[in-house]
């Protein structure tokens, strides 16, 4: 079980508390990870990745064992602290302004 930790408007929208835990099949990595999230919580379809292009949505960030993994590629093995359910995957909303 992979734990994950959403920005509150998202746990907001799909009515759930600070962490859930998703089961994943094969590799975890940060793809499967957002397919089992999506699957889990269809409403939650879009608004972390764009439904054309499947791409990080803006102002979104994603960690695991204090790294940024948002910029990587979708297909990257999370740590295996996150595998294990020792670390949760993080998904931040990161913030604007000025």
């Amino acid at each position: 079980m992979i734990r994950v930790v959403l920005p509150e408007h998202l746990r907001n929208l799909a009515r759930v508390e600070y962490e859930v835990s998703l089961p994943i099949e094969g590799p975890a990595t940060i793809r499967a990870v957002l397919d089992a999230l999506e699957t889990t919580y269809p409403v939650l379809q879009g608004t972390i990745r764009d439904h054309g292009t499947g791409k990080r949505r803006p102002f979104l960030r994603f960690f695991a064992c204090e790294e940024d993994f948002s910029l990587e590629s979708p297909d990257t093995p999370l740590p295996d602290a996150v595998v294990k359910g020792v670390e949760p995957f993080l998904v931040v909303g990161a913030m604007a302004g000025g």
